[in-house]
């Protein structure tokens, strides 16, 4: 079974950054894409980034181009969102989340495992 470990969250103010670390365990990490999710209260959960294991292709949601990046290390089996100049909206909780395959895409009904979430606050 895929385990997912999200890790840095935390409360910070608007226009600072943050970096979230997801760390992957028993699976073959090339086969997948993983992806970062949040959830804000009262909202649909919506993809933010994601990563391509069999070639490095990255995907990001137009409301963080630009100010989101998603990275990996091969070798710690870690995935990486770093946050620059963030914003209120924001807020959420962050959670990433793995599928089996090629595909990158930002549904997330389509993801086989998840992390426990992880608490971005941004304050204005």
């Amino acid at each position: 079974e895929v385990q997912l470990v999200e890790s840095g969250g935390g409360l910070v103010q608007a226009g600072g950054s943050l970096r979230l670390s997801c760390a992957a365990s028993r699976f073959s990490f090339d086969d997948y894409v993983i992806g970062w999710f949040r959830q804000a209260p009262g909202k649909e959960r919506e993809g933010v980034s994601l990563i391509r294991r069999s070639d490095g292709s990255t995907f990001n949601a137009d409301s963080v181009k630009g100010r989101f990046t998603i990275s990996s290390d091969n070798a710690k089996n870690t995935v990486y969102l770093q946050m620059s100049s963030l914003k209120p909206e924001d807020t959420a909780v962050y959670y990433c989340a793995a599928r089996f395959g090629r595909q990158a895409t930002m549904n997330p009904y389509t993801y086989d495992s998840w992390g426990q979430g992880t608490q971005v606050t941004v304050s204005s």
